[in-house]
């Protein structure tokens, strides 16, 4: 009995269906995500809160974002630190 090539098609999606269903996502996508991270969005949330950190978004110019990050990669807080550490010190000459 040959099959019509509709059905050998409808077959050979089917078969692969079922390989992609079986294999598992590998962990960058997966529960290791979280994990090389740090734990969940969540939980750091927590933390930063506890820390009396709050998320602070504004536009910036794309040549001060590049010194910044340049900046930031050598200071030891990182560029969350040298940021409040440049605004504090431009605030209070402003004051």
């Amino acid at each position: 009995m040959t099959m019509k090539s509709t059905d050998l098609e409808k077959h050979r999606g089917l078969k692969l269906t079922g390989k992609m269903a079986a294999g598992s996502a590998p962990d960058r996508f997966g529960a290791g995500a979280a994990a090389a991270r740090g734990g969940d969005k969540r939980q750091r949330r927590e933390q930063d809160r506890a820390l009396g950190q709050v998320p602070f978004a504004c536009k910036l110019p794309i040549a001060l974002v590049k010194q910044l990050q340049a900046r930031g990669a050598a200071h030891a807080g990182g560029i969350n630190a040298l940021t409040a550490e440049l605004l504090a010190v431009a605030l209070a000459e402003r004051d």
